[in-house]
């Protein structure tokens, strides 16, 4: 009986060894998430890694905002990630994910705005565009002439959807339903533009769930292809395709003007200038989240998160403006940092 106790004993120790070891094991910020923040993140990790030479550089990974959150809130541990990178806000469903797998203390970090823009190659001449024009483009059905009872979408032209535009082909290169400007791109342009159709209102007043899915719909023929998370990808599908169309966030634009052009929508540009004061229809906010139970086990979160949260990162001056991000209202940014570095955490 001695030496079956021993022996337990001895078992126990080894297993309290090898969790000291697993928790120990990664020694560097592990990021996940939205291709949006992803060029921020890593501007940030690098910018970390030089300034903090005791620290190693952040990993940061390209899942889209659904994939990263899925993955963050997977559980407790060093081998899910610290952090993920978000372009919408997590949602109530995604926080009760977090909090079934022990992910109860989330660290919620708003760092700016970015616009999402509809582009084209250079070389076209630019399309302006409207909110119903791009729903109607790209809605799975839309309401049929003269009866106005939804439909599959017929439209092969953007003649067809507005005779004001060219007999182009709608072809449309975009993110997949994991990506969080998937979702904006949704709520901000499908849903705005589909609105005052009498169709949809008249089976909103019937069952607004389906008026919403109609509204959100993107048809599946060919005519919107999914690009993946690799907006970069799409860049250069402009440049060699000129009839295609591309959405993506705005540093994006920013960063490849001297090949592609963003299309007003609306009748207002997408520019710094529009999307920061609001002009802009199609702008929404970014976001990081941190997992606080890491923090004390994983080497340089705290410090990641001051220099995210810096002026000389995220202010009206720092290194992210260059990239294209949209800083935040000066008191909103000060608020933001100082509930950021006190890792204050979000309610339920």
């Amino acid at each position: 009986m001695r030496k079956q106790n021993i022996i337990l004993a001895m078992a126990a120790t080894c297993a309290l060894a090898s969790a000291a070891h697993a928790q120990s094991a990664r020694d560097y910020i592990s990021i996940v998430g939205s291709s949006t923040v992803y060029p921020f993140s890593t501007t940030v990790a690098e910018h970390f890694g030089k300034a903090n030479s005791k620290f190693k550089t952040p990993k940061v990974e390209s899942t889209g905002t659904g994939g990263g959150l899925k993955l963050f809130c997977g559980g407790v541990g060093v081998q899910y990630p610290d952090m993920t990178n978000a372009s919408r806000k997590i949602k109530s469903s995604e926080v009760e994910n977090c909090a079934k797998n022990g992910v109860k203390e989330i660290v919620e970090v708003k760092i700016g705005y970015d616009g999402i823009v509809v582009a084209s190659s250079k070389k076209t001449k630019p399309m302006p565009l409207t909110r119903t024009d791009l729903w109607l483009a790209l809605a799975k059905e839309v309401p049929e002439p003269g009866t106005g009872k939804l439909m599959a979408n017929p439209f092969k032209t953007w003649k067809d959807v507005n005779p004001e535009l060219p007999a182009k082909k709608i072809e449309v290169l975009g993110p997949p339903p994991t990506s969080g400007t998937r979702d904006a791109f949704v709520e901000l342009v499908m849903d705005e533009g589909c609105k005052d159709f009498p169709a949809i209102k008249d089976l909103a007043k019937s069952d607004d769930k389906k008026a919403k899915a109609a509204c959100g719909a993107i048809r599946e023929d060919g005519a919107y292809i999914e690009a993946g998370e690799n907006d970069n990808l799409i860049v250069n599908k402009l440049v060699s395709n000129l009839n295609a169309l591309g959405i993506f966030g705005f540093s994006f634009l920013e960063e490849n003007l001297d090949k592609i052009q963003g299309e007003s929508i609306d009748g207002v540009s997408p520019n710094f200038e529009n999307i920061a004061s609001g002009k802009y229809p199609v702008s929404r906010p970014l976001f990081f989240y941190v997992k606080k139970a890491h923090v004390a086990v994983i080497p340089g979160m705290k410090e990641y998160i001051a220099e995210f949260t810096s002026e000389k990162a995220a202010g009206n001056e720092g290194y992210l403006a260059d990239k294209g991000l949209i800083p935040l209202p000066p008191a909103e940014r000060k608020q933001v940092a100082a509930d950021a570095n006190s890792l204050k955490t979000m309610t339920p």
